[in-house]
């Protein structure tokens, strides 16, 4: 089976669900972070996928600026949760809504 562009976007529609999905269903920050890069990869899949059907090579530097974002998120997600978990003893989502202003 060929890769269309259809079937491409498909997956990435797919793929992101199932991060949404996470996002709402799950309550520890790390499965909640997890499913927010699932939720970024298939965006990236999806700029890619028409860049790459279009024969545009600015769409793959979009997504490596998008990489390089993605790599910023997860380096201050990481250390905002190390902080709360060692401040408040909870990695729940719930737990750390106190946390707010």
């Amino acid at each position: 089976h060929a890769m269309t562009l259809a079937r491409l976007l498909m997956l990435s529609f797919v793929v992101f669900s199932i991060g949404l999905f996470g996002v709402l269903a799950r309550r520890h920050v790390i499965a909640v972070m997890l499913s927010i890069e699932l939720m970024f990869n298939s965006i990236n899949l999806a700029i890619l996928s028409v860049a790459w059907a279009h024969g545009w090579l600015s769409g793959v530097l979009l997504v490596l600026f998008g990489i390089a974002v993605t790599v910023a998120e997860v380096a201050v997600g990481l250390s905002l949760f190390l902080l709360a978990e060692r401040v408040r003893r909870t990695t729940g989502v719930d737990d750390l809504s106190m946390l707010k202003g």
